[in-house]
């Protein structure tokens, strides 16, 4: 393949072949590369400049090419005669304004575009880096990207919208196929952060599908493919929903209650992410309201706000200390002094075998865990309430029946008599401060 140049004084006709090879060129002088490339053949401004991106300047890469190209004495290229893009650049308005059209429903702050290369372009760009190796080139590709982001920018604010570029997180992605010419749409996930508070027992935190039938519904679950009647989950996310247009979405809390466990004081922390959402900004008091309305009271949101990724790691980092309030029952009458004296017995270092109620869904294992610190009082010979603050990880119900003899200790090999919890409450979900405190305090 050949290309020649129009005739110009002082240059000489240039072909691919005289092109020095890339172990040649270890010094290479600017203006000696621009004018190799522009003897070449017809190249755009765009294609030209992006060659040396990274030289010292603020200039826009078709403004480096259109300065490089006059002070070599070459004329101006329309952009469809150039030999490396095939005039790509012209294309990006008609591309900007299908993004627009895609995305008009959608509110969003922050976008990204991405590009994949048909075949011709991806095998320009190997050619241009063996036979004109340039230490300042840019891809095509990130040269595209941002001329579609600030082309969309501007076709934006001549609507009277603002969005800006975001790398990590967009609200809305749009990928440019540059062979078939078309564009897609993917909505990320909007996700909100907050605490909810339980008050109610027999609500699982997420939908609890039957392990027995697996949805499908059965005689251990009565028919409903369910082993709790509903969830925070299922309280919570149709509101958001309903809210946000989106089109499903699901919970992620920092840790997790038993169904039949309450969830008290401050409420657990817990992320919301709503699919495809159509809005963002939405009225979250309304929405904490609506929650609790048609849940009759039984689930409050606290702190509800758009979850930064700060927040989001932290939640799902769910390392969280608790504090547990649980009333136990004993198979035998127990003296003050005994369970005073078996209570203390509780602090410190837990052994516990995964309980054999949740061995179907988690790995067998002994794990190591801590109680910062434990109290209770009797509430009869044969009844009494247990306040734990302990490590996440830590089995309550496990550390007051010992599992038959998977947790070490426990408060029945404590007593030497058979006890366990017959209610529940979380009273709180610490944060990493707390748990820090409390383990200063041992």
């Amino acid at each position: 393949m050949r290309f020649q140049a129009a005739p110009r004084p002082g240059f000489r006709e240039y072909s691919f072949a005289q092109t020095p090879r890339k172990e040649e060129n270890s010094r290479v002088d600017p203006l000696s590369l621009a004018q190799n490339l522009l003897a070449a053949g017809p190249i755009c401004d765009h294609c030209l400049g992006r060659r040396f991106a990274g030289l010292p300047g603020k200039l826009a890469n078709p403004e480096r090419g259109a300065l490089l190209r006059a002070a070599l004495g070459f004329s101006h290229v329309p952009e469809e005669k150039c030999w490396v893009c095939g005039g790509v650049f012209q294309r990006v308005p008609v591309w900007t304004e299908k993004a627009r059209e895609l995305a008009r429903d959608y509110e969003f702050q922050t976008f990204l575009f991405g590009v994949h290369l048909c075949p011709r372009l991806e095998a320009t760009e190997e050619f241009l880096a063996e036979r004109f190796p340039s230490p300042w080139a840019e891809p095509v590709r990130r040269h595209l990207n941002r001329a579609l982001g600030q082309a969309f920018v501007e076709l934006l604010r001549r609507e009277g919208r603002d969005a800006a570029v975001h790398y990590a997180r967009p609200d809305v992605q749009f990928l440019v196929d540059i062979e078939k010419g078309e564009v897609q749409l993917q909505v990320n996930p909007v996700v909100f952060y907050g605490r909810y508070r339980k008050l109610l027992r027999g609500i699982a935190q997420t939908t609890w599908t039957c392990p027995h039938c697996r949805g499908r519904g059965c005689e251990v679950c009565g028919g409903t493919g369910k082993l709790a009647a509903t969830s925070v989950e299922e309280l919570v996310l149709p509101v958001f929903l309903e809210a946000t247009g989106g089109t499903g979405g699901n919970l992620h809390g920092a840790g997790r209650e038993d169904a039949d466990a309450r969830m008290l004081g401050r409420g657990r922390p817990f992320l919301l992410s709503v699919m495809e959402p159509r809005r963002r900004q939405i009225d979250l008091a309304w929405a904490a309201e609506e929650v609790r309305r048609r849940s009759n009271g039984a689930v409050e949101l606290l702190e509800l706000q758009l979850a930064t990724t700060e927040l989001q790691q932290k939640v799902k980092a769910g390392k969280f200390a608790k504090r547990y309030l649980a009333r136990v029952s004993f198979a035998e009458r127990v003296t003050s002094e005994a369970f005073s004296q078996a209570v203390e017995g509780l602090v410190g270092e837990i052994q516990q075998r995964t309980p054999e109620r949740v061995r179907h869904r988690r790995a067998d294992l002994v794990r190591r865990r801590r109680v910062f610190s434990a109290q209770g009082r009797l509430l009869s010979p044969t009844e009494a309430e247990l306040e734990i603050t302990c490590e996440a990880g830590l089995y309550v119900k496990e550390l007051v029946s010992g599992d038959q003899g998977g947790t070490q200790p426990s408060l029945t090999a404590l007593l030497g008599i058979p006890a366990v919890v017959t209610e529940l409450d979380v009273l709180d979900v610490l944060d990493g401060e707390g748990v820090v405190n409390l383990a200063s305090e041992e």
